[in-house]
């Protein structure tokens, strides 16, 4: 496969077709390079078929590359005919996205018997939702079962548990159905009795509740294809853009706290009309949902006070918790439904991050792997199979922006990707719209690069007027001063040199990505030296989450915030908390493998090491 230097974004171009040939729907996305197009496709929700887990092996993931040149590799040459391969068919999995490319994705042909979601991750399909079409036979004088037995005598394979509700419209639904029906359980619990054979229809829905943005995912679990993914911010926004500052507000307002939660119930209540409105299904037949979310939001959205959360010893309520009804989180689909919520590790690795270990195989896996979920709170895991150690560094709000003098959200109009292109910047925007700002991928970019030409030092301070005309002439004259402080302008609003609706990097800036980033730098150091190990001994870095898929591994390497490794050793590895939280509503084995996780993971706490701060110093400096 080709290699890429770990810079820019590409886009994909992808058409998915129905059985006849029709065009199902197009999409153009845009992703970091070096991702494959199987990833690319499944973390936008579009189904490519697969069973082996995208590692090739299945060849069942066939994609047609209609614009655009792509490389075979020898897997591509058994899995095609030469007449195949000149019309552009290649393995999903095998395609780096190097350049933008249009392609098109077949028709499921087979019903998947396995469901392939997260990094390199397969599952069996055995959701605990479980339906059984029976047809009974009528009552008569001489057979006066109840209802209830007379429906369970019918289902060997389940021992089934009853609750009240699930028998109250049971008479009625027998009778209208002449006693053909479909009994609905989760796990060993009836919860519902549909009139004729509703087996096809079976949903769940997946949502990764950050503190940002939160995402759900609709999931037919009958195939554990997903039909509609939806995002949104979550609406706590207004009381803060931190877990601290949402702690805080509940510890000042008494009211804050029934305020967050309806907040929260209402980001979910939107996404899930949102989802199955796209999919066209009716929310009734969502029987179960999943929610992997970090401690404080999982706290607020149960409604269980997050004070302890924010102090020290940071505390909290519970670790796990029983499945509870759907309604409980706000969220209406069918009335018996039941949510999964993810465990939570500690008060600062939470639910998203067993769900993103889950997806990313982290206790299976022997090579050594860093994960990195990059944030506002910045988790780490470090592990190699047998031994997981896991801590949380307190970035701060740079790589959402929030602390940056022209930083904007990823949204249209940001600057993402910065790159030098015959000594000048060369910019892109999100959806290649005009520049409003800057968010973090392009904060990490831009800084990397003012590096790489020297003119930022190694101690992250600008340098003088007369060493940047040395070193970048054509770059130069961008460097000014703005209200006392030294500024980089990204892009003019006018003409050069007017400072007036442009796009700048201040001083500031520089140095709330260096805390940040050394914060995080921080974080891995002491897990590796916990562990024993070296930096060069790192097999493979997964930057997760909503800011580390886009980040660039290239820049990341530059300014120290991942280690100094190959590009090629740098993954991107998607929202991998959903990816868990959807794999637990497909397998019922890995609901348990979340919670064996918090077994065999050991949380290592930064704030009590006395060598932080000296270590935290050391990392503030752009590598030389």
């Amino acid at each position: 496969m080709p290699e890429h230097d770990g810079t820019g974004r590409v886009k994909l171009a992808i058409r998915s077709l129905e059985k006849d040939g029709t065009v199902a729907n197009e999409r153009t996305i845009t992703v970091p390079t070096g991702v494959s197009a199987f990833d690319a496709a499944s973390w936008n929700g579009i189904a490519i078929d697969s069973t082996c887990g995208g590692y090739g092996t299945c060849k069942k993931c066939k994609i047609k590359i209609t614009k655009g040149d792509v490389a075979t590799s020898p897997l591509d040459n058994r899995a095609f005919t030469a007449s195949e391969i000149a019309q552009g068919w290649r393995l999903a999995c095998l395609v780096r996205t190097t350049t933008d490319i249009s392609l098109e994705v077949p028709p499921l042909t087979t019903r998947p018997k396995a469901a392939t979601v997260g990094v390199g991750r397969q599952v069996i399909l055995r959701p605990a939702v479980q339906k059984r079409y029976v047809e009974l036979s009528e009552p008569t004088l001489q057979d006066q079962r109840t209802d209830i037995k007379r429906l369970l005598d019918a289902i060997d394979d389940i021992e089934a548990t009853v609750s009240l509700a699930s028998i109250r419209t049971l008479p009625t639904v027998l009778r209208a159905s002449h006693f053909k029906v479909t009994a609905v359980f989760i796990d060993q619990a009836l919860i519902d009795v549909e009139s004729g054979d509703t087996t096809t229809i079976r949903y769940g829905i997946a949502y990764d509740l950050g503190t940002t943005t939160v995402v759900a995912t609709l999931l037919d679990l009958n195939t554990g294809a997903p039909l509609a993914v939806k995002s949104m911010l979550n609406k706590q926004q207004p009381f803060g853009a931190d877990v601290i500052t949402r702690i805080s507000a509940t510890m000042l307002d008494p009211t804050a706290l029934a305020r967050l939660r309806s907040l929260a119930q209402s980001t979910l209540s939107e996404l899930t009309n949102e989802v199955c409105e796209e999919a066209g299904i009716d929310p009734a037949h969502v029987y179960e949902v999943a929610l992997a979310g970090n401690a404080t939001m999982t706290q607020l959205l149960l409604g269980i006070d997050p004070e302890p959360l924010g102090v020290a010893p940071f505390i909290m309520a519970s670790a796990d918790y029983a499945d509870v009804d759907a309604l409980e989180l706000g969220i209406v689909v069918h009335p018996r439904a039941k949510a999964v919520i993810l465990p939570s590790l500690g008060a600062y690795v939470g639910g998203d991050i067993i769900a993103g270990a889950l997806a990313s195989g982290m206790d299976r896996d022997k090579r050594l792997r860093l994960f990195i979920d990059v944030g506002t709170n910045c988790e780490i895991i470090l592990g190699n199979g047998e031994k997981i150690l896991a801590t949380a560094a307190p970035a701060g709000p740079a790589f959402e922006a929030a602390s940056i003098k022209c930083g904007v959200r990823a949204a249209s109009g940001a600057i993402e990707t910065v790159k030098i292109v015959d000594g000048d910047f060369v910019i892109g925007t999100i959806e290649d719209a005009a520049p409003i700002g800057i968010c973090g991928s392009g904060l990490v970019d831009a800084c990397a690069c003012l590096v790489q030409v020297g003119l930022l030092d190694h101690s992250g301070r600008f340098v003088s007027d007369e060493i940047a005309a040395r070193v970048a002439p054509i770059l130069a004259p961008r460097l000014l001063t703005r209200e006392g402080e030294r500024v980089f302008v990204l892009t003019w609003g006018g003409e050069v040199g007017d400072l007036n609706d442009c796009v700048f990097l201040t001083q500031r800036d520089v140095r709330e990505l260096q805390f940040a980033k050394a914060a995080i730098a921080t974080g891995w150091a002491l897990l590796l030296e916990e562990f024993g190990v070296e930096e060069s001994e790192i097999q493979q870095v997964l930057l997760a989450g909503s800011f580390g898929s886009y980040l660039s591994p290239a820049s990341a390497i530059k300014i120290g915030l991942v280690p100094k490794l190959s590009v090629l050793r740098i993954i991107s590895a998607g929202n991998v908390a959903g990816e868990g939280a959807k794999m637990t509503l497909l397998s019922a084995q890995e609901r348990h493998g979340a919670t064996a996780l918090l077994d065999e993971i050991d949380y290592v706490e930064l704030s009590d090491r006395s060598d932080f701060n000296d270590k935290f110093v050391d990392r503030l400096a752009f590598p030389q």
